[in-house]
């Protein structure tokens, strides 16, 4: 029913993924390939489309009304999808996830204070805590048999009387890392004893593979729930990261009106109809989609997985459980990490996301989007395996 292997020309088209590459990356060949950012190379569900052209036929695009039905198609899906019940006067639409937290860090803390990372993690964050004038604690995950874990103990030597919010990205990126309702748990519990706000970012949560289970920390942590902010958005699961719409999500009514203060003196409170239209109308007609897709996508992971540790003998994935996001330590391969990044731009001419980006602990690792046709993939992992030849001989 849908045709992941159909190649899209997305150069030419603004889009950041393959019109930035050149001028982030150095790669200016004619033929590099973008595996960095997280979008996907995919057209998204038909039913956006519809939505979208039935806007465009008539022809008048005037201001956006929430009536509700967004925040409405929102808490149907997590209850469907994540048994997870929410009540849709916790839902504030924001324009974008990354935006919400600056929000959030703004309603909740003042310049100076500081805001908890698990690094490597979600290079973003720490742009938008720094852009608000706060300080980075760093809780640095370890690596466990291929699994990140927290160290909350680590954790607890940390934090000063100065600390207010905790971002976590659940499942993990760069890592795929699924919590476990244990951890997510004690995490939120260690929120409550020392007075913290726990931020999850939630936005790859419909991104599972097989033999995994995503649990919404409000689930796992229900006692807990007026100190979490849940951050939920269809833009990840449906290839919809132009629309920039995201949904902070609380049943706290004293946080989320500070919150919502906030989204009032930015003027934020006017909504961008292209993107609600689009966004709803993936939560409503896109789990067939989804369905399909997260075969293709975890082929695509175990190919990638596969050929990478035979083409750069001592290169170790990270065991990826969500995502679309390979997080690869090339430490074992004996080569420093300039000639690895130097191998991947300049003989493979590819473009993954450099591991520093991610924070402490990213230093000899790269994060490659496989979220593309297997043609292009292949094409790919072809040029690696000719990048890192020498190794193998």
């Amino acid at each position: 029913m849908f045709d992941f292997d159909r190649i899209i020309e997305r150069r030419g088209t603004h889009s950041s993924k393959w019109d930035n590459m050149a001028k982030l990356s150095g790669i200016t060949e004619a033929d590099a390939i973008a595996m960095w950012v997280a979008d996907m190379d995919f057209a998204a569900p038909p039913g956006v489309a519809e939505a979208l052209t039935a806007e465009i036929n008539r022809g008048v695009h005037g201001y956006y009304a929430d009536t509700g039905s967004w925040a409405e198609a929102l808490v149907v899906w997590l209850k469907r999808r994540h048994k997870l019940t929410v009540d849709p006067a916790w839902v504030t639409p924001v324009p974008g996830i990354v935006a919400g937290l600056g929000m959030l860090i703004q309603a909740v803390s003042e310049p100076g204070d500081e805001i908890v990372l698990f690094p490597p993690a979600y290079h973003a964050f720490r742009k938008i805590i720094l852009a608000n004038d706060r300080r980075i604690i760093d809780a640095r995950l370890i690596n466990q048999q291929g699994r990140y874990v927290m160290d909350l103990e680590a954790l607890r030597r940390l934090i000063t009387p100065r600390s207010r919010i905790v971002f976590l990205c659940s499942p993990h990126n760069p890592g795929g890392t699924v919590w476990s309702p244990e951890e997510l748990k004690a995490l939120a519990l260690f929120c409550a004893e020392h007075d913290l706000i726990l931020a999850s970012d939630e936005i790859h949560c419909d991104l599972i593979f097989s033999h995994a289970t995503h649990t919404p920390t409000l689930n796992a942590a229900p006692e807990i729930a007026d100190r979490i902010v849940s951050c939920f958005a269809a833009t990840k699961t449906f290839n919809l990261a132009g629309a920039h719409m995201g949904a902070l999500v609380t049943s706290n009514p004293v946080l989320r009106r500070k919150i919502e203060a906030r989204v009032a003196a930015a003027n934020l409170t006017s909504l961008a109809s292209f993107g609600m239209i689009a966004t709803e109308a993936a939560w409503r007609t896109g789990e067939a989609w989804l369905d399909a897709l997260l075969p293709y996508l975890e082929a695509n992971r175990d190919l990638l997985h596969a050929r990478i540790e035979k083409a750069a003998p001592g290169a170790r994935a990270m065991k990826l459980d969500a995502t679309y996001l390979s997080w690869i330590d090339f430490s074992g391969t004996g080569l420093a990490a300039d000639d690895v990044a130097d191998r991947v731009a300049k003989r493979a001419r590819i473009f993954a996301s450099p591991g520093p980006q991610f924070g402490p602990g990213g230093e000899n690792w790269l994060r490659f989007n496989f979220a593309t046709p297997r043609p292009i993939l292949l094409q790919a992992l072809d040029r690696l395996d000719e990048a890192f030849a020498d190794l193998r001989k």
